[in-house]
């Protein structure tokens, strides 16, 4: 047996990506590493609506929880005077509150009626952003949020503010991929796969998902206020229904079966952004094309064909062996 096989495909990938993150920002001109800033950031976001969909919960709110976050860091930085390093966890903690909060009504629906009811949630806070001027902004937002300061370095430039948010968006993954191979992880599959069955097992189904729910709301929190220290300004419109639409087509086309599945997700689907740029108006023609695709055609995702890789690898090194 070779050492690659007997090490795994999983974690190969994982270092070679993780080398080329590493590497590109030396390569690439300014505009492109303004894009692996943001990447960094969705990956965040995405990885965390990840966990509610473990559980069986699609919900329209999530990207409103980024938006929490990135209001928080604006309040806390802006208002208060906070450092970076506490305006960003305690974004996380104050989006987590409200996700408690949320959950609690919210999670007493399923199916559709979650989905129906985040949105309205979601629209709910939204134009509470927009209706008050102080200290949210009104409909223009934020404006002014201080940038990231720690001791001498400037996070002006792309390249330190990039290595920075690659270093976050690198602990917030390896937490979820615990989380995701942990007992808790086991049980929101369960309670995907049967809830019944969940129970009878002795797994409290509600307060697992609210579990979900919550740790899913602090990280998409985390993403915001990196994002707010980056813009140095928000507004509403970031956060509105259009970018929840990006979140699921990342994970339609990644898949969610996996951990890895919606992070390929939106690396693919970035790069096809960027591709159809020119395209203008035509954009959501073309990415509904690819919803419906992979909704009918190849519903497990791209997850799906790496599956079908990493079998053949198995079975070839075992033919091998």
């Amino acid at each position: 047996m070779s050492r690659l096989s007997r090490i795994g495909l999983e974690p190969v990938a994982v270092l070679a990506v993780f080398a080329v993150m590493v590497a590109a920002p030396f390569m690439l001109r300014e505009y492109h590493l303004e894009l692996l800033i943001l990447f960094c950031i969705n990956a965040i976001l995405i990885a965390s609506y990840r966990v509610v969909t473990t559980t069986g919960d699609w919900t329209l709110s999530h990207v409103i929880f980024m938006g929490c976050g990135a209001y928080s860091t604006g309040i806390l930085a802006k208002y208060l005077g906070w450092p970076f390093w506490l305006t960003v966890p305690m974004s996380g903690v104050a989006t987590a509150v409200i996700g408690i909060m949320v959950a609690f009504p919210l999670l007493r629906t399923k199916g559709f009626g979650i989905f129906i009811a985040s949105f309205a949630i979601g629209e709910f806070i939204r134009h509470v952003w927009i209706k008050f001027h102080n200290p949210f902004g009104g409909p223009r937002g934020m404006i002014g949020i201080p940038t990231i300061e720690i001791g001498d370095i400037d996070f002006y430039d792309s390249i330190n503010f990039y290595f920075m948010t690659l270093a976050i968006a690198v602990v917030c993954l390896a937490i979820l991929y615990r989380l995701d191979k942990s007992r808790i992880g086991k049980a929101w599959k369960v309670i995907y796969l049967d809830e019944d069955l969940a129970e009878s097992i002795g797994i409290h189904v509600f307060n697992y998902r609210a579990k979900a729910f919550v740790v899913a709301a602090f990280f998409a929190g985390i993403a915001g206020a990196l994002l707010a220290h980056r813009l140095e300004a928000i507004d509403p419109h970031n956060f509105d229904i259009e970018t929840m639409v990006y979140l699921i087509i990342w994970i339609v086309v990644g898949g969610n079966a996996t951990f890895w599945g919606p992070l390929a997700g939106l690396a693919v689907m970035t790069l096809i952004f960027e591709w159809a740029r020119p395209l203008h108006e035509w954009r959501p023609l073309l990415f509904g094309g690819i919803l419906i695709m992979f909704l009918t055609i190849l519903p497990g995702g791209l997850e799906r064909i790496y599956e079908q890789v990493r079998s053949r690898f198995v079975r070839g090194n075992g033919g091998g062996g």
